[in-house]
């Protein structure tokens, strides 16, 4: 995740997680906005450019890509990305970005401590020294590619670079605001936001201000949940427990919560976060983990759906993701939200919108079903239905005895007549 004021990128810094270096936390504080960049894990650091990943990745072997396709490919639909930049010098995704409409919000003249000038990254976006913002990207809308099995969830969305933050972690709260408000303006339907705050204090009011005139504008925004999950730490984290963001956790090939994952009453829904296969600069793949990684998975699917139901509202596109996720309880639950996104379903069964998610089978969260009354003997009802019974069955017998009788009764007397 890209770090803004009091927010951090969702990747893990200094952890290794099923062989896999994880990706370095860009953090700053909420309340100097002076950020702190954490170093990326020093072994099976990635190269740029890199090999291709020759399958197919276990997060969309998951998934019916044919079906989904069948239904939506994400056509006519933009997709921000505010993150570190996206390279287009990966094959898979220079088709799928709109150089055109990026943009750049780092500070100019950046310098380090040592007053050395920083590398900016070119205006329109589409530079990416972190390469972030790149997997993000091809976590969306990557094209397909001959040699490879990885591809984006929403293959014909366009993408949208929108460079907030670097290395370092330059970007603050402000520099978001103005991302979201630019995402807006250029004509994004989807806003994918892969950052946290890194402490438990809500940024200042200028993000709050962005993130609820795109809500206004009819924009998805999708936001990562946090990678704080570790220590069982449970805290808010912004953008992504502000009302109306799709809040992202992740979950791993069990389709229960990653161990690093942020938990809380925040978020929505969960999707793969572990092993990540995605695009990165100047071509190949790389794996990585992180809630980074699990937002733009929800940001595809929703761009899936919004290309369906271009009339859909966002708040009914979020309600059809969190009801279609598969889940282990009825309701909502603080690990994985509503569930882990189940893309084929949520293009499926969509025969009409919802506002909100329900729970399923009518079972109210945190409440158990009522059980039957155990009996251990005869109840008053049983005792009188059993003797109704014997009283309809004695009197049938009765009659059939007295008619039986009758008829032997003439039968004997037309033997004697006869005699």
């Amino acid at each position: 995740m890209s770090a803004i004021s009091g927010v951090r990128k969702a990747g893990i810094s200094g952890v290794r997680q099923a062989g896999v270096a994880v990706a370095a936390a860009l953090t700053v504080t909420a309340t100097t906005g002076v950020p702190a960049a954490a170093a990326p894990a020093d072994s099976d650091r990635c190269e740029y450019p890199n090999k291709p990943y020759a399958g197919r990745p276990w997060a969309l072997q998951r998934v019916l890509l044919d079906e989904l396709w069948r239904q939506s490919t994400g056509k006519g639909v933009r997709v921000a990305v505010i993150d570190t930049g996206v390279d287009v010098k990966n094959g898979q995704l220079k088709p799928a970005v709109d150089v055109s409409r990026g943009r750049n919000y780092l500070p100019k003249n950046l310098k380090d401590e040592d007053g050395n000038k920083i590398k900016r990254g070119k205006e329109n976006g589409t530079s990416d020294l972190v390469g972030h913002g790149t997997r993000v990207a091809g976590i969306i809308a990557a094209r397909p590619a001959k040699g490879t099995g990885f591809v984006g969830l929403a293959p014909d969305a366009t993408i949208i670079p929108i460079q907030q933050n670097d290395a370092e972690g330059h970007g603050d709260t402000r520099t978001l605001a103005d991302s979201i408000d630019y995402a807006v303006d250029a004509g994004a339907g989807v806003i994918n936001i892969s950052q946290d705050t890194a402490n438990a204090v809500e940024p200042a009011p200028e993000l709050k201000r962005a993130v609820d005139r795109a809500l206004d504008a009819q924009r998805v925004i999708v936001a990562s949940a946090g990678n704080d999950g570790l220590g069982g730490n449970v805290k808010k984290t912004y953008p992504a427990s502000y009302e109306g963001v799709l809040a992202v956790a992740s979950s791993d090939r069990n389709n229960e919560r990653a161990p690093f994952s942020q938990s809380g009453d925040f978020v929505d829904v969960a999707a793969p976060g572990v092993d990540m296969i995605s695009t990165v600069p100047r071509g190949g793949h790389c794996a990585d983990n992180g809630t980074s990684f699990s937002a733009p998975y929800v940001a595809g699917v929703a761009a899936l759906i919004k290309s369906k139901h271009k009339n859909w509202t966002p708040r009914q596109i979020t309600a059809q993701i969190q009801q279609t996720a598969e889940r282990s309880t009825s309701g909502h639950d603080r690990l994985v939200g509503w569930g882990v996104v189940d893309p084929v379903r949520a293009l499926t069964e969509d025969d009409h919108p919802i506002e909100r998610p329900v729970a399923h089978e009518g079972v109210e969260r945190g409440k158990a079903p009522t059980a039957a009354k155990l009996h251990l003997g005869e109840t008053p009802e049983e005792r009188t239905a059993r003797i109704a019974t014997y009283v309809a069955v004695g009197a049938v017998v009765v009659v059939v005895g007295l008619g039986g009788a009758g008829v032997a009764l003439r039968d004997a007397r037309r033997r004697s007549g006869r005699r």
